[in-house]
């Protein structure tokens, strides 16, 4: 057949020597350079394209049933190549975290993507950083399955469906392709392909397997009922970690993994993983899933940390390459949210000026500090002073 695969960027050119080597005629296409002339779409077979591309791009606007999503198209490379288990987890928030609780139920030789790193279990040994395109699924799966073990895989915007399960972590939503698109409608169309979907408590959709994480795993605080009995970890205290450790206990009764694993899993890097540095309590929850609501959880498990002490929060976006952004008026909400001593903005000159505008329209009038990237915003709180907390929720790829 003949394919345009579009977006080189994110999976594109990956997905294109895929479909090549299976024989096919594949011309792929950096839709965000313009390099060289645009070829004619209507003399393809296929049209496929990432889902967060602007429907109305000149070269997919007239796909219409010829348009296959990198999602499906990856799918169906995996038919018939996956590793023994393959269990893809997607989400607005709390991917990465469920990601890695649901490794840790697993035995044996296995590979975990996530887009903190992708690693070699049982070593857990970080193989390579790459981004978490449904495209880098493939050369993930195919490791796990040399191997002869298991994968579990983060994946943007979606899953493949070729999975034995797929996890969706979250409800929440937002507008992309060029805001044509709800992102939770285009990760529920994807998860129609799984042969079984797991969802977490409070998400409302339809799937002839579907499970939920709440009534197969239910929670009390710090303890989960897994398959094997009750699951007890402090890390279950907080929401984040409550959903990602419900979400995996649960995903272990679906699959026969071992959700016992789950009472000794720590802090995911970036998570809400909490240290002293220099004498200060440090909460770092900077990742790609970072928002106003997690910016929010960081500071109150930081205020329970170092009750009665000053707070600075060091807040803001670091790559905009993130496909779901963190916009200048909850990052301000935020601040208004949790109220901090110090706050620190984080992003662009044009984020942080927009951001400053939203507070001052508000009316919070206190200490502020800007920066452009997490390093330099970490600097600026610890320079400050102030001997409290310091809260890392700047949302960026970690």
């Amino acid at each position: 057949m003949d394919l345009l695969v579009l977006d080189t960027i994110h999976g594109g050119t990956l997905l294109g020597d895929e479909l090549a080597l299976r024989g096919h005629r594949v011309e792929t296409v950096d839709v965000y350079r313009g390099n060289g002339a645009p070829p004619d779409p209507d003399s393809f077979d296929y049209v496929i394209a990432p889902v967060h591309l602007d429907p109305g791009h000149p070269l997919l606007a007239g796909a219409g049933d010829r348009f296959v999503s990198h999602h499906e198209a990856v799918g169906r490379c995996l038919a018939g190549h996956r590793p023994r288990v393959l269990v893809e987890v997607t989400g607005a928030r709390g991917k990465t975290t469920t990601a890695f609780a649901v490794a840790e139920t697993m035995a044996g030789a296995g590979i975990l993507h996530t887009s903190a790193g992708t690693f070699l279990y049982p070593e857990r040994r970080m193989l390579w950083r790459r981004s978490i395109t449904p495209a880098q699924v493939l050369p993930v799966a195919r490791a796990a399955a040399a191997l002869g073990g298991w994968c579990v895989a983060e994946e943007s915007l979606g899953v493949t469906g070729a999975g034995d399960l797929a996890v969706l972590t979250s409800g929440d939503d937002y507008a992309c392709a060029a805001g044509a698109r709800s992102a939770l409608a285009c990760k529920l169309a994807s998860t129609a392909r799984a042969p079984r979907l797991l969802v977490a408590d409070g998400i409302q959709t339809d799937h002839p397997a579907l499970f939920r994480s709440g009534n197969l795993a239910p929670c009390d605080a710090g303890t989960c009922a897994g398959p094997g009995g009750a699951i007890s970890n402090q890390l279950a205290a907080l929401p984040a970690y409550r959903n990602a450790i419900q979400l995996a206990a649960a995903a272990a009764g679906l699959l026969g993994s071992d959700a016992s694993r789950l009472a000794t899993m720590g802090p995911v890097p970036g998570r809400l993983a909490a240290r002293s540095d220099a004498g200060r309590t440090i909460v770092d929850d900077a990742n790609s899933g970072t928002t106003r609501l997690t910016a929010c959880e960081a500071a109150a498990y930081a205020r329970i940390l170092a009750p009665g002490m000053p707070l600075s929060l060091v807040v803001g976006e670091e790559h905009r390459a993130v496909c779901d952004g963190f916009p200048p008026g909850d990052v301000a909400a935020a601040v208004v949210d949790v109220d901090p001593g110090l706050a620190v903005i984080v992003g662009s000159p044009a984020l942080r000026t927009a951001a400053l505008e939203d507070l001052r329209e508000r009316g919070w009038t206190g200490l502020h500090l800007e920066a452009g990237t997490l390093a330099a915003g970490r600097m600026a709180a610890v320079g400050a002073g102030g001997g409290g907390a310091i809260v890392l929720a700047v949302k960026t790829w970690r």
